[in-house]
């Protein structure tokens, strides 16, 4: 009897023993920063349209992939909310030190459906001490933690049809008009209620319910948040709501453009003569927060980015100047990824930019390689 213990122990220490090897394996690979892991992705998906890539570098058209396909922008969005948000600052119309408490955002913060973006704002904010901040700091919140509480905040304070007008400004005709991104995950519980429709029934509702309707009833949402904020209860159910069938819809349904569209609002950020001085005084801090770190600022003299994420999605919208006047615009978007995919892209973007504004010969191979059928 001992001995059949001893073979079955046995067993079991070497069946998780060979578990954990995979599992360590598969764990290093997803977090290994790989820049080449990034061009070997754009090379098999060259004819897959959910995939869209858009590369400039010095005016010239470096790499160019799908560039029309509309694509989800998940948070990559942002960007024109900050515009909207800068162009007000200039105007007048806002005032960015306005102190804003807390719990203003609160109506738009849904627990659990950001990544922890808005929890990590808040977490450096209460190293300080703080219960209210000035409204440019939430606009810094939208962008380098990617607060989508902030950003329906902002919508609210700016006006969704000012936001949205920017978009006129800029002549990026196939952009889809923006909504409030919270706001829209509570419609499964709003037309479950509405409809008393079981889990089922509202999904394929849900599906197929038109666009029109869809930003209609994410901005009634949004308006009746303001007047009567979810409560703790209610938040609690859309959060349970949310299983992978309903956050595909909902990463489906994100305001879409092209690279195209966004290497051409890149080009205007890089520039620095399509918008006035005084909207860059107020555009570049939040833009440019890169910049806050020394290490950049000793080779590049400006540089922005947005990057956006869902389980599904992976974007980013980048642009930079070094010191030597070279200018690059970087546009990448994909859907419908695995989760390897997801974050492998993840993980190795920052090293492909990184290796991109600075090592010419692989500049050179990439466009080699990617402009070969």
């Amino acid at each position: 009897m001992r001995t059949l213990f001893w073979v079955i122990g046995t067993v079991l220490v070497c069946a998780v023993s060979v578990l954990g090897i995979v599992f360590w394996k598969f764990q290093k690979e997803i977090k290994k920063d790989d820049p080449e892991y990034i061009v070997q992705f754009i090379k098999e998906h060259k004819e897959d349209k959910n995939v869209s890539v858009a590369i400039q570098y010095n005016q010239q058209h470096w790499v160019e992939l799908n560039t029309k396909e509309p694509l989800p922008l998940a948070s990559t969005v942002k960007i024109i909310v900050a515009i909207a948000y800068a162009q007000q600052a200039a105007d007048g119309r806002i005032n960015p030190q306005q102190q804003v408490d807390l719990k203003e955002l609160e109506p738009f913060y849904i627990p659990k459906t950001d990544g922890g973006a808005h929890e990590a704002w808040l977490a450096q904010l209460d190293l300080q001490g703080m219960e209210s901040v000035p409204l440019s700091e939430v606009a810094n919140g939208m962008i380098a933690y990617s607060s989508n509480a902030n950003t329906d905040y902002l919508m609210h304070i700016l006006g969704l049809q000012y936001v949205n007008d920017v978009l006129t400004q800029l002549a990026v005709k196939e952009h889809e008009p923006l909504y409030p991104i919270v706001s829209a995950i509570y419609i499964p519980t709003q037309l479950m209620e509405e409809k008393s429709l079981t889990k089922k029934e509202t999904l394929t509702a849900l599906r197929d319910m038109d666009m029109t309707e869809y930003r209609e009833r994410a901005l009634t949402i949004h308006e009746n948040w303001v007047e009567l904020p979810l409560t703790k209860e209610e938040k609690a159910k859309a959060l349970k709501m949310l299983n992978m069938d309903f956050q595909k819809v909902w990463s489906d349904r994100l305001i879409r453009a092209s690279t195209d569209n966004y290497i051409s609002i890149l080009e205007k950020l890089n520039s620095k003569n399509y918008f006035s001085e005084d909207v860059h005084k107020y555009l570049d801090p939040v833009m440019e927060q890169l910049m806050l770190n020394p290490k950049n600022q000793e080779w590049l003299k400006h540089a922005g980015q947005k990057g956006g994420s869902t389980a599904f999605v992976l974007t980013l919208a980048a642009y930079a100047e070094d010191k030597k006047g070279n200018q690059t615009e970087i546009a990448f978007f994909a859907n419908d990824l695995n989760t390897m995919e997801q974050l492998k892209l993840s993980n190795s973007m920052n090293s492909f930019q990184l290796k991109f504004l600075t090592d010419e010969g692989f500049r050179k191979r990439l466009k080699k390689e990617l402009s070969e059928s």
